[in-house]
């Protein structure tokens, strides 16, 4: 199995990068994942948001994805940016591959759900008509 990535950056994420982590000639399922910055939340217009993150933000992304490889068995890979996204910009890419698709998609899904749930990531969005509000505080 590859190294294992994780990284948290206020780059643009690399999406080749995180595919790459998790290719292998046995696997015939990659599944990539891309969270984008979407125009609108709970019937607001969104125009940007800013994500801000924990010092130790990598290091519990790094954890969950050690945690998830091991109970899967399976390569997986993510990366979550910060700092301020426009629409359409991708703020999470994960990655996982599998010899078949069921248990790939299952063990990609259980990872991004908990990068939402436990990695230290918080966002402001902003909206068109001027009021920004933080989530996941």
């Amino acid at each position: 199995m590859t190294g294992q990535y994780a990284r948290v950056t206020e780059r643009p994420l690399d999406e080749a990068a995180v595919r790459a982590a998790v290719e292998a000639p046995e696997c015939g399922a990659v599944l990539v994942f891309h969270g984008v910055v979407r125009d609108h939340d709970g019937g607001e217009s969104v125009r940007a948001l800013d994500y801000s993150a924990h010092p130790d933000a990598e290091a519990f992304l790094a954890r969950i994805v050690a945690e998830e490889r091991a109970r899967t068995g399976l390569r997986l890979a993510a990366a979550h940016r910060v700092g301020s996204l426009a629409i359409g910009d991708a703020a999470l890419v994960a990655a996982t591959s599998a010899a078949h698709r069921a248990e790939a998609f299952a063990a990609l899904e259980r990872l991004v759900e908990r990068i939402k749930a436990e990695v230290p990531i918080w966002k402001r969005q902003h909206f068109a008509n001027g009021v920004s509000e933080w989530v996941g505080l």
